[in-house]
């Protein structure tokens, strides 16, 4: 679901929109390292599962450091560039015209050095889940702050018209040293039409924020 959102330009908005360079692996993973190559990936990478059904798997998430280790991988999954963040990751979800923020923990900056003498794969605990927010944390301003409303109001427009959707989840982050550059690392619809089971597709954490966005949307 990221394709073509590179091209969105939000220059009048205050910021940047990326999209890191990722593949989808369907079956073996053995042979993945030459097609990863082939298309200018480059180490370290993310692993996730490439479905998401609400299963513990399915949120699984590794770190692959190098050929050899992509071996080690289940499919079918997603390989998407690791880009650094400050290990803070904003989750923006979208219900009609509302837009609520929140900010979780996620993966720890890379170092050129760990990049040079790590191998392997590394399992990282779930990210992004309601237990990881940062909320109350006391953290680096230049890393916490939040995407600027124009700029989150440009991207969600755009989003809304490509998809069609309007209800729906962007993960998002902000390059690591920048303060204007953010990229989208994942989008994740909602089955509106099938709203009282949304709790058992898309996790009971997330199902209560999105029930209480909903609340402040129809009280307001």
């Amino acid at each position: 679901m990221l394709q073509g959102i590179a091209d969105i330009s939000l220059a009048d908005c205050d910021g940047m929109i990326c999209v890191p360079k990722q593949m989808v692996v369907l079956k073996d993973t053995t042979s993945s390292a030459n097609e990863v190559a082939e298309a200018g990936l480059k180490f370290p990478l993310v692993a996730k599962p490439l479905l998401v059904d609400g299963t513990a798997k399915s949120h699984q998430l590794f770190l692959a450091y190098d050929r050899l280790s992509l071996a080690e991988l289940e499919p079918p999954l997603v390989l998407q560039e690791f880009v650094n963040h400050g290990g803070v990751l904003f989750k923006v979800f979208v219900v009609g015209d509302v837009i609520k923020v929140v900010r979780r923990f996620s993966l720890p900056n890379v170092s050129n050095c760990e990049k040079d003498k790590v191998a392997g794969v590394f399992q990282f605990p779930r990210v992004s889940s309601s237990a990881a927010s940062v909320d109350k944390t006391d953290l680096d301003p230049r890393v916490a702050e939040l995407p600027p409303k124009p700029f989150l109001e440009g991207l969600v427009r755009e989003l809304r018209n490509r998809l069609g959707l309007r209800l729906f989840n962007i993960d998002m982050i902000r390059e690591h040293g920048s303060r204007d550059v953010f990229y989208v690392i994942d989008i994740n619809y909602f089955p509106g039409k099938f709203f009282p089971f949304m709790k058992f597709s898309v996790g009971q954490s997330k199902y209560r924020l999105i029930s209480k966005v909903m609340d402040d949307l129809l009280l307001s």
